[in-house]
């Protein structure tokens, strides 16, 4: 089930990604829920997903 969560959080993100405050938002929720080894993945995921988007690449700053 664990894998569901971080493939529902990663499709949450992708749709809020258009929105600063709302992908913020859903990351931070993201980080209360997920196990540690799936918040591994997750940052080694947003890590390449917001190479082109510098201004979701500080949120992920702020969350950790």
């Amino acid at each position: 089930m664990s894998k569901k969560m971080l493939d529902h959080t990663k499709s949450v993100l992708k749709r809020v990604s258009f929105d600063v405050g709302l992908f913020r938002k859903e990351l931070a929720k993201a980080y209360k829920f997920l196990l540690p080894y799936e918040l591994e993945e997750l940052t080694h995921w947003l890590l390449k997903f917001t190479e082109e988007k510098p201004e979701l690449r500080q949120c992920i700053l702020n969350v950790k």
